[in-house]
């Protein structure tokens, strides 16, 4: 019987929400410990480095850390071979994301980064990989397959590296104490900006 569109829309959905809620039941405690203690003592920058799919979350991830109170930004593994690199500083700690942890592209700064001096952490599915072993910390977000029938486009895995970026984000923001008008001082313009603004000077 040929599945009707909502049905097939609702299958994906259900698999990616099943990836999720794996992700959250095994999670390492420490990783994610030491990760946010590594933020919270951030002299730097928190930046962000990855190629296609995941160089989209990893300048999503960026914006959201950075609205919410932690100076961050995003370089893309390719241009920060061709010139980007001018933009880290041993005081920064950067971000790689890949899931396999085998791109090459998101592989090939790890010698200038290690050169400057600044500290690296993986985020990727794969414990094993070039990536991790490479990296001075390692954050495993373990993702069995993608969502689509080919099990090939990065679905499962961007969307976890999303959630689990916004979750170190939201934790991180709390534990600083940053309030509403905190954010309001980073959101000036736009209708929820104004919205903040106005209820200070109320």
């Amino acid at each position: 019987m040929t599945e009707t569109t909502t049905e097939l829309i609702h299958k994906y959905m259900d698999r990616e929400i099943a990836a999720m809620q794996y992700i959250q039941t095994h999670t390492d405690d420490a990783q994610y410990d030491a990760l946010v203690d590594r933020i919270l003592h951030l002299q730097g920058h928190l930046i962000f480095m990855g190629v296609g799919k995941t160089g989209h979350i990893g300048a999503k991830l960026a914006a959201t850390f950075a609205s919410l109170g932690t100076p961050s930004f995003f370089v893309h593994a390719t241009e920060a071979m061709h010139g980007d690199m001018g933009m880290i500083t041993a005081e920064d700690l950067v971000i790689l994301i890949s899931n396999s942890g085998e791109t090459k592209e998101t592989l090939a700064p790890l010698p200038p980064l290690r050169r400057i001096g600044a500290t690296t952490v993986a985020f990727t599915g794969n414990a094993d990989s070039s990536l991790a072993t490479a990296c001075d910390a390692v954050l495993i977000i373990p993702v069995a397959g993608e969502a689509d029938d080919l099990g090939l486009a990065p679905t499962n895995s961007s969307t976890a590296a999303l959630m689990v970026g916004d979750a170190i984000a939201c934790a991180v923001s709390r534990l600083k104490g940053f309030t509403k008008t905190d954010f309001a001082g980073f959101h000036p313009g736009g209708a929820l900006g104004q919205k903040l603004l106005q209820g200070q000077a109320l």
